[in-house]
């Protein structure tokens, strides 16, 4: 009796937002690392308005709603910007996470107020972040054997707080 074995592909999900910036510096990570050999997985991204056109993987610009959802329970794990609605959206799909900070400094966002947020995710042990491209490679590398803590919202407590407050 012959056994076949079949290699089994995962896919990393890239999510790069609405927001009004490119960030076309993380898609170009992606493309190097695959030109690389570093990723082998199959890539899938929504880039947003970025104008970078990626080489190695297939995305589309925006996804609608049910399309984003299929996107996400596919992945193994999730690449994305630094915002707070996407890496809460990931997080709540129990998806590994990496994180990449916009920076003003290359147009991608105003401020660097991204570093934060994703350096409090991160110090939670929620997710992984990654303010370079070495940080990024090794973080890459990594991830599939991390272990990471189940995230927990804060939002009913601040609800029952806002509730209790107007109460007074």
């Amino acid at each position: 009796m012959e056994v076949f074995t079949r290699k089994v592909f995962y896919m990393i999900f890239i999510t790069l937002g609405s927001q009004k910036f490119q960030f076309n510096r993380l898609l170009i990570y992606i493309d190097k690392l695959i030109d690389d050999g570093v990723i082998q997985e199959e890539v899938f991204a929504q880039k947003g308005n970025s104008n970078y056109i990626p080489k190695n993987y297939n995305f589309v610009e925006f996804l609608e709603r049910t399309k984003f959802q299929e996107k996400m329970e596919e992945a193994e794990f999730v690449v994305t910007h630094g915002g707070t609605g996407a890496i809460v959206t990931a997080l709540n799909n129990n998806k590994k996470v990496i994180a990449v900070p916009r920076l003003a400094k290359f147009d991608e966002h105003v401020d660097d107020h991204q570093i934060q947020i994703v350096e409090a995710f991160s110090n939670a042990n929620y997710i992984m972040k990654a303010l370079d491209y070495f940080e990024f490679e090794q973080n890459i590398k990594k991830i599939k054997k991390m272990k990471f803590d189940r995230f927990k919202s804060n939002n009913n407590f601040f609800v029952a707080e806002i509730i209790r407050l107007i109460k007074k």
